[in-house]
């Protein structure tokens, strides 16, 4: 399957209204330009078609490490023509030029990085064990399993998964490569060796019991952390005065780290005291949106 290919990349944006109202008013540039807001996560360009419709002079910077999120968004926007410019970059290693009206930040990963097998981020579907958002570069999840040594594998299943069986499972990722290395191997295969080191009750719950080790695995190989972190550091240089901060987040590791910067950033005054969450409608038509949680910062 051609991985540059728009077609399949279909995703359903979380919190729109919420986005779009945190855009509502945005402060005038000094030179009386049209006003710019970074999209750092564009993904399919679904908040980024709503932000250009309803502020008709909007201009959009969308970055996006992933070709086929970037493809797909180039076909969905290209009604806005000049209004939208693509730059093929993580967010954590982008500068503008120039400041900016507004930054979003959607962390979450796409329905098509999900639910395409041979992207390697679920366990629901048989692919390789990759996980990487820019599949052209960097490490993937098989050869990080492969690498490292169990101390350090249970580590990092511990902070970045949260993962309480973090030891037991590393112990048994790390024997089972000695048979047949990961990189040889399916997300299925990973899954089921996860699954085998909790007790017979803890397989049957709500939540699959290797969603925290894929989840882990994941944060590593993406370095999404450190990535956030870096963002969280630069974006309110990025600001005009009166300029909007806007990050959605889907687990506690991601909210932690969003919460204390916004608190403890002299150049920033929060918005959101508590975070927005999607009501029962918006949950029952897109359940990925029942983990998503957006925080509103405003440049000093």
């Amino acid at each position: 399957m051609n991985l540059l290919s728009p077609a399949p990349f279909s995703h359903q944006s979380v919190l729109a209204a919420e986005v779009v109202e945190a855009f509502a008013t945005l402060p005038l540039a000094p030179d009386g330009a049209r006003p710019r807001l970074i999209d750092c996560t564009l993904g399919g360009g679904g908040h980024s078609a709503l932000l250009l419709e309803v502020h008709p002079t909007l201009n959009v910077i969308g970055l996006d490490q992933d070709p086929t999120a970037r493809a797909a968004a180039a076909e969905r926007l290209a009604p806005w023509g000049e209004r939208l410019t693509i730059v093929a970059s993580n967010f954590a290693a982008f500068s503008p030029e120039g400041l900016v009206q507004a930054v979003l930040a959607d962390l979450g990963v796409s329905s098509p990085q999900l639910d395409r097998a041979e992207r390697g981020f679920s366990f629901r579907a048989e692919g390789p064990i990759d996980m990487r958002m820019n599949p052209e570069a960097g490490e993937s999840a098989a050869e990080l399993l492969d690498r490292l040594e169990e101390g350090a594998l249970a580590d990092l299943l511990f902070q970045f998964g949260e993962e309480r069986l973090s030891r037991r499972i590393a112990r048994r990722l790390v024997a089972e490569r000695h048979a047949k290395p990961w990189g040889e191997r399916s997300t299925s295969e990973l899954a089921y060796a996860v699954a085998g080191c909790y007790p017979p009750k803890g397989r049957h719950g709500r939540i699959h019991p290797a969603t925290r080790t894929f989840q882990a695995l994941r944060i590593a190989v993406n370095d999404e952390l450190g990535a956030l972190e870096r963002l969280l550091q630069r974006a309110p240089d990025w600001l005009l005065p009166g300029g909007v901060l806007a990050i959605i987040s889907f687990h506690s590791l991601e909210d932690r780290l969003v919460k204390q910067a916004f608190l403890a950033d002299e150049r920033l005054e929060r918005i959101t005291r508590r975070p927005l969450v999607a009501d029962a409608r918006e949950e029952e038509a897109n359940p990925r949106s029942r983990s998503a949680k957006l925080r509103l910062a405003r440049r000093r």
